[in-house]
């Protein structure tokens, strides 16, 4: 074995040897942080709200659309809603009810006012919400309402207050932090609440709160007002059929245009990653070429002298383990290298990301690991398996 190393120090070619570790090194970079990246940061794009049913989409009409009865308002007549309903990728719809009276709110932090406007409230039927059953109750008679707030809310105190005056910021897990105040007006009364906070909504644009309160509310402040609905929620049986564009487009529908909005940046996102990751994979082939093809010129220099020692008892196997041995390290050094610096960056990047979205859950790095595994498992293979290839040839000569 002494004998095949130093036949093999004797010929190999450092410079060769370089030019595939850092090739190989770059190429496994780019495909582990465009990995690692996606994990990461697709989340902030496509997180679902963690209190509405997973397959849902909210519905609204585009200006000029609908029915004669309903074209100029945007509201869905209960013939239009029943077509929906009838749709053989929907589940279930249900109503957004508008609150028609005044609402004030102001809502503050740990103390500091970070906003006082006159706002409005919705509510939709609690089956399309998945909060326990205590936390989202409402009896006549409480001053106190669970409400669900829109994320841009929080947003804006953690990125222009809290960043401006050194103020923790608000995550889901601090929404006790936030303190609200609801003042509604209507029929002659007025009457104040106190907003408990139970989730934050990243496809909400208003605040939320239960349907029976919503029901008591409007027959104290405005008893004789009638629901119309402005918009639908809707539970598909699969969003991913291909009959949902055609019948939104059909009728003038469009979907909640954060949610849209949401869908085409993670169509950018996947896209962009795809190609960087492309990238990283050609970088990658092209290095192992460069390697198979240092390693072949090797044997082929020592082509003679190999056949000599198989010749004295040598199996082509035995031959060919330096060969072997000396890509599985080179690529077992270029796979660690690239995991120390996609951390590196990640601890860099993930920082950053926090600081915008607070809410954001910093996902696992195991996905990244075993998929630089597999990479450096397939390359050892295809190399050790070549070699070996090459080895005997020489051997049936």
């Amino acid at each position: 074995m002494k004998l095949l190393w130093k036949l093999l120090r004797r010929h190999v070619s450092v410079s060769q040897s370089v030019g595939f570790f850092l090739a190989n090194l770059i190429g496994l970079t780019i495909i582990l942080l465009g990995i690692q990246f996606y994990h990461d940061v697709l989340p902030v794009f496509t997180a679902k709200d963690s209190f509405m049913k997973a397959d849902y989409m909210v519905l609204s009409k585009k200006i000029g659309s609908g029915s004669v009865l309903s074209q100029q308002t945007g509201t869905f007549v209960q013939d239009e809603i029943d077509e929906v309903e009838q749709q053989p990728f929907v589940n279930q719809v249900g109503s957004f009810t508008l609150a028609p009276y005044h609402v004030n709110a102001d809502m503050g932090i740990n103390g500091h006012r970070i906003l006082s406007s006159e706002l409005f409230i919705e509510a939709i039927p609690d089956e399309f919400l998945e909060i326990p059953e205590n936390e989202w109750r409402y009896e006549e008679g409480q001053d106190v309402v669970p409400v669900i707030l829109p994320r841009s809310y929080i947003n804006m105190y953690n990125f222009g207050y809290a960043q401006t005056h050194s103020m923790p910021k608000v995550s889901d897990g601090l929404l006790g932090m936030i303190d609200l105040t609801l003042v509604m007006r209507g029929n002659g009364e007025e009457e104040s609440f106190k907003g408990r906070v139970v989730s934050l909504s990243n496809r909400m644009s208003s605040i939320l709160v239960p349907q029976a309160f919503m029901q008591w509310s409007m027959g104290k402040f405005a008893p004789e007002s009638e629901n119309k609905p402005t918009r639908l929620v809707v539970e598909l049986t699969n969003p991913a059929d291909k009959r949902i564009t055609p019948f939104l487009e059909e009728k003038g529908y469009e979907m909640g245009a954060d949610e849209e909005s949401m869908q085409k940046t993670a169509h950018f996102l996947r896209l962009l990653i795809f190609i960087v990751v492309a990238i990283g994979v050609i970088v990658t082939i092209l290095s192992v070429y460069i390697l198979f093809l240092s390693i072949f010129l090797l044997i082929q220099k020592n082509e003679g002298k190999l056949q000599n020692l198989m010749l004295i008892g040598y199996s082509p196997s035995k031959v060919a383990q330096p060969y072997t041995l000396l890509a599985i390290l080179l690529n077992g050094a270029s796979l660690f290298i690239a995991i120390i610096a996609v951390l590196f960056i990640r601890r860099y990047y993930m920082d950053e990301l926090l600081q915008l979205f607070p809410a954001i859950d910093e996902g696992s790095f195991l996905p990244t690991f075993i998929a630089g595994l597999l990479i450096f498992i397939v390359i050892a293979t295809i190399n050790t398996v070549l070699i070996r290839r090459k080895m005997q040839r020489i051997w049936n000569q």
